[in-house]
């Protein structure tokens, strides 16, 4: 059963898009498992510049089959225009499968994000307002309305009503809101589920098919370990789980299925929205991480939050989620930076240095950074394709990352586009008599 996870290593933002393409060529089979359209990966295909959501990244090859598993949550609406998009690009997207199980996100969801965000004052979390949070919390509370819902009317009509009845009186007497009519809604999302129905399929069912037959399969994670909803820098966190484990219980897999876990970091470190940040540069060197990094969100525009590369992060990622390879993202920003830092771990105030990522959301506000400060390079990297070609410099920060993560760089971007990378070894196995 050749199968692999990616996954964020950091706070998300780490450059999956471009890895989960990458794999895709070698893969038939595509699966996002968790999170939803607030998750944004980057594809670059030439002079294309391509922004996805919810469409799972090898979507550019028409011969591999993508699923949107039972662990995401599906805005209808954000699923039909990102595919609309692609088609007047000339992306077919006939190759998608939608889960029957796949939760729905609907109106009162999107404005309950919105309106619990805005009464948490100088407490917010930073959410996007994508109704991600209340969804899932629908899910939990077994109220949630399925992909597999809007196929039926009458069924869709009953859940509808019964969900109204609480999210209205919220709407109305917490928040001063008017309340949202429910025909108008149904007929929107009956809508929605005709125009899907084609692709509504049991993907689990797919899936586990495919491993049987011996097919390459990519499980695509969205967001980083470190938004983890168990695992992550709680409550400024995401609703799902980014890390490997999540793959399972979004896709419908068991453990024993999965070969190895690729975790995608980049060679610095970012953030965006609030929540704890060890390593964050303030000033003229956060900002020309974020110039040349183009650190910009891609689902919300947010300028994001740049520092050194975090070891401390990068080592509890690798732990958490068994991660068996690594790659290193945006080595190409680095050039001319000057000397170099690594965070190797955190002191408190009493000078106990922490090796290991602290689970006390008091004490993470008490560290500082330890650093080790490493030479830069000023040589262009991006035209380089083999991993000795690289400066000296470089290749010696690429070890020390791999040193103090402990797991080795396999996949290495030395730019934004499909062929500016660097592979060190094999992520899945080799195909017999293959190298």
């Amino acid at each position: 059963m050749p199968a692999v996870v990616l996954i964020g290593a950091q706070w998300g933002d780490e450059g999956k898009g471009k890895i989960t393409d990458f794999l895709a060529e070698k893969s038939q089979v595509v699966v996002r498992y968790q999170g939803g359209s607030n998750a944004g990966h980057t594809i670059v295909l030439g002079p294309e510049v391509y922004k996805l959501h919810l469409v799972p990244s090898g979507i550019f090859y028409p011969e591999k089959l993508c699923l949107i598993a039972g662990g995401v949550v599906l805005d209808p609406a954000v699923l039909l225009a990102e595919l609309a998009s692609l088609r007047l690009r000339g992306v077919s997207a006939a190759n998608l499968r939608v889960s029957t199980n796949a939760h729905v996100i609907m109106p009162y969801h999107r404005l309950l994000d919105e309106l619990e965000e805005n009464a948490r004052g100088a407490a917010r979390i930073g959410t996007t307002g994508r109704g991600i949070g209340p969804a899932y919390r629908d899910k939990i509370n077994r109220s949630g309305i399925r992909v597999q819902d809007l196929l039926e009317p009458d069924l869709l009509s009953a859940k509808l009503d019964e969900n109204l009845a609480e999210k209205n009186a919220l709407l109305t007497k917490i928040y001063g809101h008017d309340p949202l009519p429910a025909e108008a809604i149904r007929r929107e999302y009956l809508e929605y589920g005709a125009r899907l129905a084609p692709s509504v399929t049991d993907t689990a069912l797919l899936v586990n098919e495919r491993l049987a037959r011996g097919e390459r399969v990519l499980f695509e994670g969205a967001q980083g370990i470190m938004l983890d909803l168990d695992h992550g820098t709680y409550p400024f966190v995401t609703s799902s789980n980014p890390v490997a484990g999540g793959a399972c219980t979004g896709a419908g897999v068991g453990p024993l299925c999965i070969d190895s876990v690729v975790g995608v970091l980049k060679a610095y470190t970012t953030r965006v929205g609030s929540g704890p940040f060890p390593t964050e540069l303030a000033g003229e060197k956060g900002d020309l991480l974020r110039q040349r990094g183009g650190e910009y969100g891609t689902t919300t525009g947010r300028a994001r939050r740049c520092g050194w590369l975090d070891a401390v992060v990068a080592r509890y990622a690798v732990r958490i989620s068994g991660l068996s390879h690594l790659a290193l993202m945006k080595l190409d920003v680095l050039t001319g930076f000057g000397p170099l830092k690594i965070c190797t771990g955190y002191r408190l105030p009493d000078g106990t240095i922490l090796t290991e990522f602290p689970q006390s959301a008091r004490v993470l506000s008490q560290i500082t950074p330890v650093y080790e400060e490493l030479a830069g390079w000023d040589e262009d990297v991006s035209g380089i394709r083999d991993f000795d070609r690289l400066p000296a410099t470089a290749r010696a920060y690429v070890r020390r990352v791999e040193e103090l993560a402990g797991a080795p760089v396999t996949l290495l971007a030395v730019g934004p586009e499909r062929e500016q990378t660097i592979a060190r070894g094999h992520v899945f196995a080799p195909e017999p008599g293959g190298q």
